[in-house]
């Protein structure tokens, strides 16, 4: 077996429906494949809703219950009715093309600290909802998240004296949309406003699969420059993106819970077809 890396990006819950389904698309296409994707020695790296996703699969929850669970009318997630075109008005009015990359996160930091949300503790429900243990797990797992003040990429793992709830919870928390999550002395806000998969973070990995929910070629706010994966080399790096049908599950609104169902549908059928290419881009001989 090898040291590969999966890399879960942001997308919403629309995002984590789709991801698990993408992965168990990946698993009854090809359950060889699976099994090795999905081996202890695996790492994984999870960025927003991509946190949620690494965390659920690296409890060693069965990919089927997990994607079933994406199926069911039941959930702990909540739709918390921001409008999103006008977030993303003041996300690109911040995205000041003559600034730094920390000084953008920084002002998208002050845009969190600034915006009334629900409370710390509400968004913390479904956040724990989310997962199916509390405790980090023996894979090595790499979560990601930004200092809301600094703006610094904060990188958070089983031996970061951090909450796996508490690191999930900052990784998604959408400026504007949820609370900057509270650790120590400092509050942070999701790691997609450094990049939507962070996948560079993966370098050193004998393979990279990057599982993201966006076309090829996406441009706008919280894309994944393709820098990202030259980073990674000269490990084959390969991603699985969104087609047309899961961009129209996501629907306007990524963060309904009502999408959880189509996107995890739209997924699963990515998956089924991407097997093939995923096991030679990764495991050719």
């Amino acid at each position: 077996m090898t040291n590969g890396t999966i890399v879960f990006a942001g997308g919403g819950v629309a995002g984590i429906a789709w991801e698990l389904g993408v992965v168990a698309g990946l698993a009854d296409a090809d359950p060889e494949l699976a099994e090795r994707l999905l081996a202890p020695e695996v790492g994984f790296i999870g960025t927003s809703a991509g946190s949620a996703v690494a965390t659920q699969l690296a409890s060693g929850a069965p990919v089927s219950e997990l994607y079933a669970a994406q199926l069911a009318d039941e959930t702990a997630e909540f739709d918390p009715k921001v409008d999103l075109a006008a977030l993303m008005e003041r996300f690109m009015a911040i995205a000041d093309p003559d600034a730094g990359p920390e000084d953008i996160r920084r002002r998208m930091g002050q845009l969190a600290l600034d915006t009334d949300t629900v409370s710390e503790d509400e968004r913390m429900v479904s956040i724990e909802a989310r997962l199916p243990h509390e405790d980090w797990p023996e894979r090595q797992l790499r979560i990601t998240a930004i200092d809301a003040e600094s703006g610094e990429l904060r990188v958070f793992d089983a031996d970061s004296d951090v909450s796996l709830a508490s690191a999930v919870a900052a990784s998604c928390a959408v400026p504007g949309v949820w609370p900057p999550v509270t650790i120590g002395e400092r509050r942070y806000i999701d790691g997609g406003m450094r990049s939507l998969a962070n996948t560079d973070l993966a370098a050193g990995s004998d393979w990279v699969l990057v599982i993201a929910p966006v076309v090829p070629g996406a441009v706008g706010f919280g894309q994944f420059p393709e820098a990202e994966l030259e980073a990674v080399a000269p490990a084959p790096v390969t991603v699985v993106y969104a087609d047309e049908a899961s961009v129209a599950a996501f629907g306007a609104n990524p963060l309904d819970p009502d999408t959880r169902r189509p996107s995890a549908e739209a997924g699963f059928a990515v998956g089924r077809a991407a097997a093939p290419a995923v096991a030679a881009a990764l495991f050719a001989a």
